[in-house]
């Protein structure tokens, strides 16, 4: 969401420079787009709020947009509102008065700055945001049903909930077509339904079935193209940083899922992408007021959440040693699903629904709490020479756990790993210097494995 400081040069000199010239101004399209379309998204808030009018407040993870835009509601993701606070540097204000109000300081730092933004009227560095018409929550993460339940004691707003059962231990799922599945779907699909009717309360509108169609079909062009442009980086030069330019692209597909404009977003950004892989053009770095290709040496892996306090420095301790994050477990889990290989069918939307969301609130649930496949694994398309933990104090869900994993991929997988702790949007408690030191001597490290790889072969 406007987040990407890694931006494409416009002119390669390369192999590349005749197709550019060519193809007029592909590179570098997708980060122009995002940062029209960011602005573009909180302006249409802020008209909202504006006008008296309310919108959906809905999480990433199980968004229901699909249901929401067939109503015409705005919609509201508060994670994201919450981590721009920090990429505009004000959210040490909004985190020091929630403190003030009695929050503790390992609450979620999310939840903190949204609660303080709302004590202040809504207001937002990007425009004012709009109050709850309707409050959508999933048991997607342990944080959602309280943050919820505050909204309702500030507006009155009515709570919707949608719970999605998960997996008992790892990789349990209930196969399709199995007793326990069709249960668990029917469970789910009689949820929508429920949320559809609070729907047409609310906004007085009936449920339009081919609507919802529509905005389905906008998902799947969505969800085609973003797994596709995940693929991508499995070739080398990578396409794109996973915490620059892929943070931007999450902004994209959250809050522009099931939109014309989303779908029109990532046919787009793959057609770049994929033009960047063909010609050896990877993501650039800016150093003194220019932007240069970053030297990829190291191929990483990321799990965990990102710095957004330290937006531009964390990603750069890596990137000065020739590092790049070709894969992150954050644009999985945090693309609400979409990841997750499942094509919605038009035959039977509510229920094709259902057990899409059933699929994906699963899958990204597992990668949370057990492994992903795509990172660590030995499988991995990747080709990683390295991965990096990075746990967060106020994230339990996301930093549970990290450091078992981390014992284990470097037993399983014998790859060298990181593991940093910072915080989600709190500069307060981020400290530059330590976080160099570590990822200096893991660099270091690196290098001297490689020496004595080539000494090996020798």
């Amino acid at each position: 969401m406007d987040l990407s400081h890694s931006q494409r040069a416009s002119s390669v000199e390369s192999p590349a420079a005749a197709g550019t010239d060519q193809h007029g101004s592909i590179v570098g399209r997708g980060a122009r787009d995002s940062a029209r379309l960011t602005r573009k998204w909180f302006h249409s808030l802020d008209e909202t709020a504006q006008s008296g009018q309310g919108a959906a407040y809905v999480f990433v993870m199980a968004s229901m947009c699909e249901v929401l835009k067939t109503f015409d509601l705005p919609v509201v993701f508060p994670e994201v509102t919450a981590l721009q606070t920090a990429v505009r540097g004000t959210s040490e204000d909004y985190l020091s008065q929630a403190e003030d109000l009695g929050f503790s300081s390992d609450v979620c730092g999310y939840l903190k700055a949204d609660i303080a933004m709302h004590h202040r009227g809504a207001e937002h560095p990007m425009g004012k945001i709009p109050k709850p018409l309707l409050v959508v929550m999933t048991n997607a993460c342990n944080t959602y049903f309280k943050w919820a339940e505050i909204w309702g004691r500030m507006y009155g707003a009515p709570l919707t909930t949608i719970d999605i059962p998960n997996e008992r231990a790892a990789h349990s799922l209930s196969a399709r077509g199995s007793d326990d599945f069709e249960f668990e779907h029917a469970y789910v699909v009689k949820q929508i339904k429920e949320l559809i009717a609070e729907c047409e309360r609310v906004t007085g509108k009936k449920f339009d079935i081919d609507k919802f169609r529509q905005h389905l079909a906008y998902s799947n062009v969505i969800g085609h193209y973003w797994r596709k442009m995940l693929h991508l980086n499995a070739s080398n030069p990578a396409v794109f940083n996973a915490l620059t330019d892929g943070l931007a692209y999450l902004g994209m597909v959250n809050c522009y899922r099931s939109t014309p404009e989303g779908a029109e977003y990532f046919k787009n950004l793959y057609e770049e992408l994929e033009f960047c892989s063909r010609h050896g053009i990877g993501p650039t770095i800016r150093r003194d007021g220019k932007e240069v290709p970053i030297e990829q040496k190291f191929r990483l892996g990321f799990l965990g959440v990102p710095c957004y306090s330290m937006f531009r420095g964390f990603p750069e301790l890596f990137s000065d040693w020739g590092g790049i994050f070709v894969t992150s477990g954050y644009m999985m889990f945090a693309s609400g699903g979409i990841h997750f290989d499942h094509e919605y069918e038009m035959k039977d939307p509510i229920e094709s629904f259902a057990e899409g969301l059933l699929l994906q609130v699963r899958d990204l649930q597992s990668g949370l709490f057990f492994e992903l496949p795509n990172v660590e694994s030995k499988l991995s398309p990747f080709k990683l020479d390295g991965i990096v933990y990075h746990g967060v104090k106020s994230c339990r869900t996301a930093s549970s756990g990290l450091v078992d994993r981390r014992f284990h991929a470097a037993e399983s997988l014998g790859l060298p790993s990181l593991l940093l702790e910072s915080e989600l949007v709190d500069p307060r408690v981020v400290s530059k210097a330590q976080m160099k030191n570590r990822v200096d001597a893991f660099f270091e490290g690196l290098i001297s494995r490689q020496q004595q790889e080539v000494i090996a072969a020798r």
